[in-house]
């Protein structure tokens, strides 16, 4: 088992990248190759760099990975204030993702500000 996988903050947001995937596929097929690729891709995002965090053994290195998976959740929120904008997301819906997004936040920032990098060795 890899360490990122240990990560509560790491399942949580396994978790919600599935759901957006889930929620994208309601989207207009229209919007296949614009706002449902990068949602999308910017949910995967915030995994990899939670998981690139942890193969880095160096402080500075290990932060610059969680900074980079928090730029990305914050870009996939604001992807879904534009689902929601132009009602391809119900209020409901994007309110149950949007409070993910600040647990997660939270989560992150904390595991940014820990005093030990957490590595492979987990």
């Amino acid at each position: 088992m890899f360490g990122f996988e240990k990560l509560e903050v790491w399942q949580k947001t396994r978790k919600f990248t599935n759901k957006i995937y889930k929620v994208t596929s309601n989207y207009p097929k229209q919007k296949r190759f614009g706002l449902i690729q990068h949602t999308r891709k910017s949910a995967i995002s915030i995994l990899s760099n939670i998981a690139e965090a942890t193969s880095r053994f160096g402080k500075a290195d290990f932060q610059r990975f969680i900074e980079m998976a928090v730029g990305s959740l914050y870009e996939t929120v604001t992807q879904l204030f534009i689902a929601l904008d132009n009602g391809y997301l119900k209020q409901t819906v994007f309110d149950e993702l949007y409070i993910e997004s600040e647990i997660m936040a939270k989560m992150l920032s904390s595991l940014s500000k820990s005093k030990k990098t957490i590595n492979h060795k987990l």
